[in-house]
């Protein structure tokens, strides 16, 4: 069944409005009608089993039949502080974060981030990309959120943003030992809100990875192995969602 999203002010009275891009979606791709069935989400976790009462004009009503809980999230928040890599790689790492059901992004400058977005507007004009590709994520892998990429921040800034948390990793080249690993790895189902660290190309100096330690940031390996900043993000993910999932 098709999977759409609508704000909570959309939803009034047992009837859903659905508004903007998707309405020609509807209507013009998928040519659904009145009486066709969907998915509606609100974005924050509950989804809704409806009939399509209208399809005219610029908007699309749905009456609600039934609604649930969405079990696609994870029992942890995970936040992904990611430093910003270079080209087009922010928007492959957010497309797969989003599907391995990371709950924010938050893009980080580095010492080694070759990236300077020091202009405001072309910042505002990448996060509304990279947000518009978080959402379609979240279409496609059927999420129960729309998981947000907030404003780029630096290094430091972000350290502070996980004293808010439960625990945060940070996964280091120099880090030895896949034991100690599994043990951090273990451990996650306890807690309940968990920030990830990934480098951009070249990885974290040491001085950051310093002072993400003094932070209480736990440095794990994940592996003997180089990865690069894209396949790094989804393999600290990965071993993540195979501990939280049910």
């Amino acid at each position: 069944m098709h999977r759409f999203y609508a704000t909570c002010r959309d939803i009034r009275d047992n009837i859903i409005t659905i508004r903007g891009f998707d309405v020609n979606h509807i209507r013009n791709v998928l040519r659904m009608r009145k009486g066709d069935e969907l998915i509606i989400c609100d974005g924050q976790g509950k989804d809704y089993y409806c009939i399509i009462d209208s399809a005219d004009g610029e908007a699309v009503s749905a009456q609600i039949i039934s609604s649930v809980q969405s079990d696609r999230e994870l029992p942890s928040k995970i936040t992904l502080f990611q430093g910003l890599p270079k080209a087009d790689k922010m928007e492959q790492i957010i497309q797969k974060a989003v599907e391995l059901g990371v709950y924010e992004i938050i893009p980080v400058m580095t010492a080694r981030s070759i990236v300077k977005l020091d202009d405001k507007k072309r910042e505002a004009m990448k996060l509304k990309r990279w947000q518009a590709i978080a959402e379609s994520a979240a279409k496609q892998s059927q999420r129960g959120i729309i998981p947000v990429v907030g404003a780029v921040t630096d290094f430091k800034a972000a350290l502070e943003q996980t004293k808010a948390m439960d625990m945060a990793i940070i996964p280091y080249e120099n880090e030895r030992g896949m034991k100690a690993t599994r043990a951090v790895m273990d451990s996650l189902a306890g807690y309940k809100t968990i920030g990830v660290f990934i480098g951009p190309e070249g990885g974290f100096e040491e001085q950051e990875v310093s002072l993400a330690k003094d932070s209480g940031i736990i440095p794990v390996s994940l592996g003997r192995r180089i990865l690069r900043t894209e396949t790094a993000g989804i393999c600290a993910l990965s071993m993540m969602l195979l501990m939280l999932e049910d």
